[in-house]
């Protein structure tokens, strides 16, 4: 049995043992209000790895006392799925409840794959929950995912590791044999990245790797051990995420050599292509904007073109779109101006909508003066006219960057509010 991974060891045989989620399955989470109703829609799980969405896709089978069958996209097709839905229906026939088809990684589905399970879904053959890394708007299809409900799980937080370690320490067979002392835990928990299963797993190798009763945790022994025998490129892990991440920052940091050298890590590393593109194309908005304007078409050119064409040429417009963004001239102006207009939002909740720019197609909304006193932009460009509700007048959400577009548009609009654009 202690072949056996420390995580399996641990899985939760019930949903008040899991740890974290509690927005889901706490005592007024979403998913334990319709546990307790005994009535479950279509769920996809969508979040990181090692945060529970297979251990709590089980539990709600065993709570519901359903059949539940398990696929994994990587290695099941159309074939697979067929089978499984005709014995659902075979399960119908003996008044069963109906029974869960849990797919993991559904995101790795084809579009037909995915058709395959509509006509199950909408007759409730079946009730189908699907676990994605990926979001789902742009993996799922739009008829699965309106017959389905998304929710979001979580990494967990340093509290959730810490006692998932403790609980691993006191309840597992074999570690509660051993005297386990925690001097530092910084090193478990950055490596874990807020993955459960990663996280046991280490701990069980750094325990199992001392071979005395008494056994001190440090960061450097974390280190050391987890160093010899971590995989180099994980992209089903949270490595994967690290990598992508020092992608995109050497994208940001205008440095095409890092860029090309990590997009060569993930793609020696066998990544989607798609997962890349897409990453690209964020950071063609998120970090270039409108200091380019030009990223965002071409980046978006990478994310149609890699999609019709695969490896090894799909490696070329990869490198050629992020050594692009890597080059470009850098500003994130629209991504704080959406941050502040979201935050004042958040504040201020919905506030009326000016008369003036009020929509009025009756008779009885003009009567009420919906749209009177409107100035027509075009006729009028220096109005100064308000587009934003009385409360928050005057507030300036975007502020040009400095690059050579922007100082543009920061000129133009200079002319047109006088009193928002002074510098």
């Amino acid at each position: 049995m202690q072949n056996i991974p420390l995580a399996e060891r641990l899985r939760p045989t019930k949903i008040s043992e899991v740890i974290g989620q509690k927005h889901l399955i706490g005592k007024n989470g979403a998913l334990r209000k319709q546990l307790d109703q005994k009535v479950i829609p279509s769920i996809i799980f969508w979040g990181p790895p090692g945060v529970g969405k297979t251990t709590i896709a089980n539990l709600i089978a065993k709570e519901l006392d359903r059949t539940i069958y398990t696929l994994s996209a990587i290695n099941s097709g159309v074939k697979d799925v067929r089978e499984v839905i005709q014995k659902a229906s075979s399960l119908g026939l003996f008044g069963k409840d109906i029974p869960i088809l849990f797919i993991d990684e559904i995101h790795r589905f084809s579009k037909s794959q995915q058709d395959s399970l509509l006509g199950a879904v909408e007759k409730g053959i079946i009730t189908l929950i699907g676990a994605t890394t990926e979001n789902p708007s742009f993996e799922v299809i739009s008829a699965l995912l309106s017959r389905s409900q998304v929710y979001v799980l979580e990494h967990l937080s340093k509290e959730d590791l810490l006692e998932l370690i403790n609980r691993s320490i006191s309840e597992d067979i074999f570690l509660k044999e051993k005297k386990i002392i925690l001097k530092e835990t910084n090193a478990l928990l950055r490596i874990s990245g807020g993955d459960a299963r990663k996280l046991l797993n280490i701990f069980d190798l750094v325990v199992s790797s001392e071979k005395k009763e008494k056994v001190e945790i440090t960061d450097k022994v974390v280190m050391e051990i987890s160093q010899q025998n971590l995989a180099s490129y994980d992209k089903n892990g949270e490595h994967h995420y690290d990598i992508v991440s020092a992608l995109i920052k050497s994208i940001r940091g205008s440095d095409p050599n890092g860029t090309v050298y990590w997009l060569a890590r993930m793609i020696e590393g066998g990544e989607d292509v798609k997962f890349i593109a897409r990453r690209l194309l964020i950071s063609a908005s998120e970090d270039i904007g409108n200091a380019n304007p030009n990223a965002m078409v071409i980046a978006n050119n990478c994310f149609q073109s890699v999609s019709v064409i695969g490896f090894p040429e799909s490696r070329i417009i990869l490198s050629q779109t992020a050594i692009y963004l890597a080059c470009s001239p850098k500003s994130n102006a629209s991504y704080i101006a959406i941050g502040k207009a979201q935050e004042k939002v958040r504040k201020t909740g919905n506030l009326s909508v000016p008369l003036h720019l009020r929509n009025s197609p009756t008779k009885l909304m003009k009567e009420l003066c919906y749209g009177s006193d409107y100035i027509y932009s075009h006729d009028n460009p220096n109005s100064e006219q308000e587009f934003m509700p009385e409360e928050i007048s005057g507030n300036t959400f975007y502020n040009p960057g400095k690059n050579t577009k922007e100082k543009s548009f920061r000129d133009q609009l200079k002319l047109i509010w006088k009193g928002k654009y002074k510098y």
